[in-house]
This record gives structure tokens, C-alpha cells and sequence, in this order.
């Protein structure tokens, strides 16, 4: 290609700024976009401000849909591929983003992220990641869901990242766009292309590419277009990719009463009778543990732990491969949602023990999954790649600190959405949980419309279930979570009790 031929995704991202659509996808960009850039106050007013002059001193910012983008959060601290002394590749025994702070927003009040393309709802998705971007961007923040004002001292950040696969799939190019129109020099990594590079890493080219996210993800086919550039580029052959929509699995995790914990008027996972994620083969292939289950009537079933949602969808996802007649077995898998690191051990035993099953065809033995999975799968979690994206750019830009002193955040900070206040009772379930039909009935459009409040990560706001999962699974994140709670001024008024601790 001649070298002063401007690239066909350079000349769409040009476009989408200069004519407010997303040239890549073909839609117009979310309204929000221009009414932040407008607005002088409110909610989702942008302060330019914040983003004269340096920017090195700010924090990183981190957003996903729920707690699960915490696993990308304990990579980028972990990550140690460079030498911090000169930027080049190579571990030095020292942490590469060691004198970085983070601040880090999870909208748990609105996920799972991934059910709103399955329910028609793309645009209030794409507005709904946009506005995750601006709370990073700004100051603004409640104290609390009951404060009677909302806050305004939180740190504005020099980066974002989306740990959100849903939200990279569907609003990357938005965000992207965006911060363009608004001219705000913020550099923005997503969790999509980072994942499909991880998987040729891990796998050499070789075997199929499995994908295990949410619906959202899943439909948006942006792992697998990520996969076939990725391997293009390295100037091999793409390999065959399956994708598995993960229904309810996401929810589970954090304890979403609609997929676990609750009765059937509720419930909206795999089942008998769902037709978008039916049991269809008897109990003991999907090696569903008893403890997990709920037989509701004489017949149907109702998945009620985490592990046997993963059995559900491992086999599905195996199924639906061997309904290919697949000349290749499956060497890598991708955990397409961030919520699903915290449990690659039970993916593991998932398909380790759909490859060794027997089962009983004509009156033999047969195992009828072996050739279809390689000996050993390669989990891939996109965090690590993501990490070491930005690492790269932001040394590149001269926006790595020097000393942990000099950034304006003492502390790393962590926020949560919880549902506003004056949200009427009738559209609540659960406590102060959105009803499912109330969270994915709404639309786009009501631009000054605060749904949610985000507030800082205390005891009071994140779930005791929520609480263990990152304190057991995710310790260094555990130990700035509580540092959050003990020293920052952001949660200077919460009492001693609703601390975590």
C-alpha cells in the first residue's frame, strides 16, 4: 500500500468526528456525545478543564459492568514486562505501573451488560458506556445513595480502560470517537483485541479458537472479526471460532436474582423450557452438581450455583462445535467476560471432564467428546495483553510517574452504581435492585436522566457475596479496596461499620 494512503479505519474514525456517526459501525453516535460537550452542569457535563497541561499525575481509569473487571484491574498492577529504568521489554522484579494510582467504576446497578443487545436495547448499551467514560472523566460522585448532594473532589484520569467485553464490542468506537469531539487527549484501550492476540500467543496458530462470553459480546461477532485480523496479520490462516453466549453466567456470579437465588416467577436462566438456553440433554452429560439445582414442578430445572452454569454452557459451546464436523479440536479458549477468570479452574474441570466422559450408544462405551478438545486448552484472559497495551502507549506519551508521590490520587479508588433513590418502588426487586423488565425497558435519549449513583465501594454498597469473591480470589485488589476504605478522603463520611475492613 502506498505509504501516504490514509487507512480505511483511519478515514472512519475522521468521519465519525467530523459527522457524529460511527463510521465503523454505521450508526450515529449516542446523543449523550454531544449534549456533554454542551452541557454546563448536571450529571454528565464534561469539565474540560481538567485536561490542560499535564496529565501524568492523574490516575488510570478502569470501568466494567460489574466487579468482574477487577481481574483486569490485578493485571495492569501485576503486570511486570518492561524495565521500568528505560521503557524497554524485559521484567526488572518491579511492578510496571508501581507508582500509578487507579480508579476503578463498576456499574453493577445496570448489568449484566451483556442482555441488552439480546434485548433490542444496543442504544441505551452504547449510552450507557459513554456514560461510564464521562464519570472517569470527571469529578462528580455521591457519597452515598442517600447523600443529599453529590461530590465533587473525585479525580479526573489520563487513560481509560474498558475491562468490559460488551462495552469494548459495542461502545469502544464511541468512546473513542468521542473523546476526539471533545478534544479531551485521553488514551483508550479495550479488552476485545488484546483477548484474540493472547489467544495466538498461547496457542501458536494451532486448533480452534473457542469464545465464552456474554450474549452481548457473542452477538456482536467482535471476537471473532478480532481472531481472523489477529491471525491474518501474523500471516496465517484464521482458525475455526465457537462462540458461546453465556446466559445468566455473569449474573450468577454476582448474585443477579433473575439466574440464582430465587424462585421461578424470577428466573431467567437455562432451563427446559428457555428457548435461548435450553437443557436439552439429560442431567448427567452436563455433570450438573445436585447441590446447584432446583427441580421446580415434576420435570423442568433451574440452575442455582456458578459451577453448574459453567457445565451448562461448556457443553453447549462442545455441542455446538461438533454440530460443525470440526476437522480440528479446540486448543484455546478465551474468557470473554471478565467475571469469568475468577472461576477458570471449573472452566478447566468442565471440558477436562467432558473429554474423558462415557456414555452409553447402542449398547457400547463411546466418548464422544475426546476429538474434539485438545489434550490441554489454553485459557486466555485478555487482561495481560490489555495491560501491556497500555503500558506502551502511555510511556510512549511521557505519562508514566516517577514516584507513587506524585500522583494527585493518594489512594486508588473504587466506585459502584447502585440505583438512584427516587426510583419508584414498583421497578425495584430484590431490595434496591432494577426489575429485569424495568433495567432493559428503558431507552436512549433521556440525556439529564440519572438512573444510578455512583458511590464509593464500601461495605454498604458492595454485596457480601461480591466482598469474598474479590477478597479471596483477588487479594493485592482486596488490600487497596480496604486501604480505599480506611484512608481516602472520598469516603471520609461513611461510618467506622460500613467500611470494609
Amino acid at each position: 500500500m502506498n505509504k501516504y494512503q490514509p487507512c480505511k479505519a483511519c478515514l472512519a474514525f475522521v468521519l465519525s468526528v467530523l459527522l457524529g456517526f460511527n463510521a465503523l459501525t454505521g450508526a450515529e453516535l449516542p446523543a449523550i456525545v454531544t449534549y456533554a460537550g454542551k452541557a454546563a452542569e448536571g450529571p454528565f457535563a464534561l469539565e474540560r478543564a481538567a485536561y490542560e497541561g499535564d496529565l501524568s499525575r492523574l490516575p488510570i481509569g478502569v470501568f466494567d459492568s460489574g466487579v468482574g473487571g477487577l481481574t483486569v484491574l490485578d493485571a495492569l498492577i501485576a503486570l511486570d514486562e518492561f524495565d521500568n529504568s528505560t521503557g524497554e521489554a524485559g521484567p526488572d522484579g518491579v511492578a510496571d505501573f508501581e507508582h500509578e494510582r487507579f480508579i476503578y467504576l463498576g456499574d453493577q446497578a445496570n448489568m449484566p451488560y451483556g442482555n441488552y443487545p439480546a434485548e433490542g436495547k444496543t442504544g441505551f448499551l452504547r449510552e450507557l458506556v459513554v456514560k461510564d467514560a464521562l464519570f472517569l472523566l470527571g469529578r462528580r460522585y455521591w457519597q452515598s445513595r442517600e447523600a443529599e448532594s453529590p461530590s465533587f473532589d473525585k479525580p479526573p484520569v489520563k487513560a481509560i480502560v474498558i475491562a468490559c467485553n460488551t462495552a469494548t464490542a459495542y461502545g469502544y468506537d464511541d468512546v473513542r470517537a468521542a473523546l476526539e469531539q471533545w478534544g479531551v487527549p485521553v488514551y483508550l484501550v479495550g479488552v476485545v483485541s488484546a483477548g484474540a492476540k493472547g489467544a495466538l500467543a498461547a496457542t501458536g496458530g494451532d486448533g480452534a479458537v473457542a469464545v465464552m462470553a456474554t450474549v452481548g459480546t457473542c452477538s456482536s461477532e467482535g471476537y471473532v472479526r478480532a481472531v481472523e485480523n489477529t491471525w491474518r496479520a501474523a500471516e496465517l490462516a484464521p482458525p475455526p471460532v465457537v462462540q458461546q453466549g453465556c446466559l445468566g453466567l455473569a449474573g450468577a456470579i454476582e448474585g443477579d436474582r433473575s439466574y440464582i437465588g430465587a424462585g421461578p416467577e424470577f428466573y431467567k436462566g437455562p432451563s427446559r423450557q428457555n428457548p435461548a438456553a435450553r437443557i436439552e440433554r439429560p442431567a448427567d452429560y452436563y455433570g450438573f452438581k445436585r447441590e446447584g439445582l432446583v427441580l421446580v414442578g415434576d420435570s423442568s430445572l433451574m440452575l442455582n450455583s456458578v459451577e453448574n452454569y459453567v457445565r451448562y454452557h461448556v457443553l453447549t459451546l462442545v455441542e455446538n462445535y461438533a454440530a460443525t464436523s470440526p476437522a480440528i479440536p479446540i486448543e484455546g479458549v478465551i474468557l470473554g467476560c471478565t467475571h469469568f477468570p475468577f472461576y477458570t479452574e471449573m472452566f478447566d474441570e468442565a471440558f477436562a471432564r467432558l473429554r474423558d466422559l462415557e456414555v452409553e450408544v447402542g449398547g457400547s462405551l463411546v466418548r464422544p467428546y475426546r476429538e474434539l478438545l485438545a489434550e490441554r486448552i489454553e485459557f486466555i484472559d485478555p487482561a495481560r495483553d490489555t495491560a501491556t497495551e497500555l503500558y506502551i502507549e502511555l510511556n510512549r506519551r511521557g505519562l508514566l510517574l516517577g514516584s507513587a508521590g506524585d500522583c494527585v490520587a493518594g489512594t486508588d479508588e473504587f466506585y459502584i452504581s447502585v440505583t438512584s433513590p427516587e426510583t419508584p418502588a414498583a421497578r425495584l426487586e430484590g431490595g434496591n435492585a432494577f426489575s429485569y423488565v424495568y433495567k432493559y425497558g428503558r431507552s436512549p435519549g433521556r440525556l439529564d436522566a440519572e438512573y444510578v449513583r455512583r458511590v464509593p465501594m464500601t461495605a454498604r454498597s458492595l454485596s457480601a457475596e461480591s466482598a469474598v469473591m474479590v477478597r479471596d480470589k483477588l487479594p493485592s485488589i482486596w488490600l487497596r479496596l480496604v486501604r480505599f476504605n480506611s484512608a481516602s478522603p472520598r469516603v471520609a463520611g461513611t461510618a467506622a461499620a460500613d467500611r470494609l475492613n
